[in-house]
């Protein structure tokens, strides 16, 4: 794929035309219950750009618990190239506002990465540590949200010039939900 991040904007316009056309109806109305944030979606795929650039998960287990995931690249990352897979526990203690088009939950979790990359000298990977922390727009009439995230990262590298390593990843993103 030569160009990855041409085709996640074509795949974040498409998922966006998506939700449009969405029944409103498809996100189930919320309970109300002040300030804490209560999850009114199951199961949303989408695309995130920035570090990694891909596709993004995520799957409420209750109602302010999810799994967080995403498959992409990173390119010229501290010049390194590769394949990045993450996979978080989150919380979303508290919702920001609660209006009637959304809520603005911030959420932070736990969990681990896999990098698999390679710069002018070597091929690697990484086992990382992953400490994300974001705010997102979820839509209350519409299967849609629309996210910001940093996550502090440790990195343990194999077959690399560097034992360990700590950094900060940061991306946007968009997910339709299914359920």
């Amino acid at each position: 794929m030569k160009h990855p991040l041409k085709w996640a904007l074509l795949a974040m316009l498409a998922l966006a035309i998506c939700g449009a056309s969405a029944d409103p109806v498809d996100a189930r109305p919320r309970v109300a219950r002040g300030r804490s944030f209560e999850a009114n979606k199951t199961f949303g795929l989408g695309v995130m750009l920035g570090a990694p650039t891909g596709l993004s998960g995520k799957y409420y287990l209750g109602a302010d618990t999810a799994l967080d995931f995403g498959v992409g690249f990173m390119r010229y990352y501290r010049g390194r190239d590769g394949i990045h897979l993450h996979l978080d526990y989150l919380w979303h203690p508290v919702s920001l506002a609660s209006v009637p088009a959304f809520e603005l939950p911030v959420y932070f979790g736990i969990g681990g990465r896999f990098f698999d990359f390679d710069d002018d000298n070597d091929e690697a990977y990484a086992f990382g540590v992953r400490a994300p922390l974001g705010i997102a727009f979820d839509f209350n009439r519409a299967p849609l949200d629309l996210f910001f995230e940093l996550a502090l990262v440790l990195d343990f590298f194999t077959g690399y010039r560097e034992d360990v390593g700590a950094d900060v990843n940061g991306a946007i993103g968009l997910r339709f939900y299914f359920q």
